[in-house]
């Protein structure tokens, strides 16, 4: 396959580049190196299957030759990053993903959207299935995450429903590993810099909110997972346009094309989190707390039923393992 995935220079895109070359298909990955960086993918350069464009996907989107499938992974996607950025990550999820989506169906190609477990906002009820429909102020500074994810969503089904697109939805809980920025706001990234480096360990509010943490290497095999599964009602496979159409007024909906939950669901409190990274660095530093931000999620934690059902999925790498392979990654770097 020959695939394109935007945001191809960050954290979760470099390593789908990696997995993806790995099984032998080609990639091309599109990326505006705002919050991507060009080391993540540096030892892919040179790589006959690998090719790299620095460029804005809310603006034009086209390359030449065919494609079999687009990922659309490009955005904002820590806390601090889209608080920074908040029109950028508003128009990647709205112009963004209808460039991406527009290419996708240009191309007759497979469509996989990167969504979020954000999609939830702060949730009334725990752990979050695909059905729930969430809980989001989109008046609050993180809206424009969580807005942002819901509208691609709604795009991509539209996309799906009215054109016919063979679209997939992943929504990815908290992940960590290797990649990550060391001062990018997120909890485990900051938790490990702060420790490596004997500062102090900064915990917003009590510490009594719950995350679930998915090693990256299992959250990308989910997600290729997802991709290469098929469907049908795939656009290579349909030759009636209008029988499509009236088809799906009248079936179910298609389970392949619904939103997928990935993630670990072993539940830690974020205090729990903090010590465990203590342990793990053998770091004296102390813990502080800070005011909790706005709108910030009390519970998170994933509802894996449906991935294992569609995918055959579920996590594999222990929360401490990947901890541990993380912190080598910082240390290594710092």
């Amino acid at each position: 396959m020959r695939i394109l995935i935007t945001g191809g220079a960050g954290f979760l895109g470099s390593h789908l580049c990696d997995v993806l070359i790995g099984q032998g298909h080609r990639v091309l990955a599109v990326d505006n190196l705002v919050t991507g960086r060009p080391e993540n993918i540096a030892h892919l350069m040179g790589d006959e299957r690998f090719s790299f464009i620095k460029y804005n996907v809310c603006d034009y989107l086209h390359v030449e030759g065919p494609l079999d499938a687009v990922m659309h992974f490009a955005s904002p996607a820590s806390p601090q990053d889209y608080l920074d950025l908040p029109i950028a990550t508003l128009k990647v999820g709205a112009l963004g993903t209808h460039k991406a989506l527009g290419l996708a169906k240009a191309k007759g190609a497979r469509f996989l959207l990167a969504s979020t477990s954000e999609v939830y906002g702060d949730p009334l009820v725990n752990p979050q299935s695909e059905s729930y429909w969430g809980n989001v102020n989109p008046l609050s500074p993180r809206g424009v995450y969580d807005e942002a994810k819901r509208f691609a969503e709604a795009m991509t089904m539209a996309y799906h429903r009215y054109h016919g697109l063979d679209t997939r939805i992943v929504r990815i809980f908290n992940t960590f590993g290797p990649r990550m920025r060391p001062h990018d706001g997120r909890v485990v990234s900051n938790f490990i810099v702060q420790a490596l480096q004997g500062h102090p360990l900064t915990m917003f509010g009590d510490g009594s909110q719950t995350r679930s943490f998915c090693y990256v290497d299992d959250l990308v095999r989910g997600i290729v997972a997802l991709l290469m599964i098929e469907s049908d009602t795939s656009v290579a496979e349909r030759t009636d346009r209008a029988e499509f159409l009236t088809q799906r007024t009248e079936r179910t909906r298609e389970t392949v094309h619904d939103p997928v939950n990935i993630g670990n669901p072993r539940e830690l409190t974020v205090a729990e989190i903090g010590r465990l990274v203590l342990k793990l660095t053998e770091s004296k530093s102390a813990i502080v707390q800070k005011p909790l931000p706005v709108d910030d999620p009390k519970v998170r934690r994933p509802d894996i039923r449906r991935a294992k059902a569609l995918l055959h999925w579920e996590p594999a790498i222990a929360l401490e393992d990947g901890l541990q392979q993380t912190i080598e990654y910082f240390r290594k770097i710092l």
